[in-house]
């Protein structure tokens, strides 16, 4: 039996994922009814959105004492975004909540190897919840 039929059968759903020139995996996801790219990041403790993000994906947030850090950028001004609704697929997760900050370093490095930019990084926290399962052979996340 292949993985990918163990795991639809354990109520798994699989994402395509795109490699990108910097070695991440790419996504693509609906956000609170509309679409975007996102950076796949085990190592992202946290799901983000850029600041400049919001609006677009109709986010309410709130001011947070969390300060970021991570790919080369330190102490960097947070907020939060609770209760956001995200469709991987057929994969529907409720009150999924996110860390809103500056993404601009990140989407500077995609375009400096002519990537087009992202509008968030799903993290950890969503991974974890879903029991994520990453199949680096056949590009695809599989999440319950």
């Amino acid at each position: 039996m292949q993985l990918r039929q163990f795991l639809e059968a354990q109520q798994y759903h699989r994402i395509p994922l795109k490699k990108l020139a910097t070695g991440h995996y790419k996504l693509t996801a609906m956000l609170n009814g509309m679409s975007g790219n996102f950076i796949l990041d085990t190592g992202a403790s946290t799901s983000c959105i850029g600041f400049e993000s919001a609006t677009y994906f109709l986010m309410n947030s709130e001011e947070s004492d969390i300060k970021a850090a991570g790919a080369g950028a330190i102490n960097m001004e947070t907020r939060a975004s609770r209760n956001n609704t995200i469709t991987l697929e057929a994969l529907t997760i409720n009150r999924q909540d996110f860390v809103l900050f500056d993404l601009s370093h990140v989407n500077e490095a995609l375009l400096q190897v002519n990537e087009t930019k992202v509008h968030g990084i799903i993290g950890a926290d969503l991974l974890k919840k879903r029991r994520a399962v990453i199949d680096y052979g056949r590009n695809c996340l599989y999440l319950k």
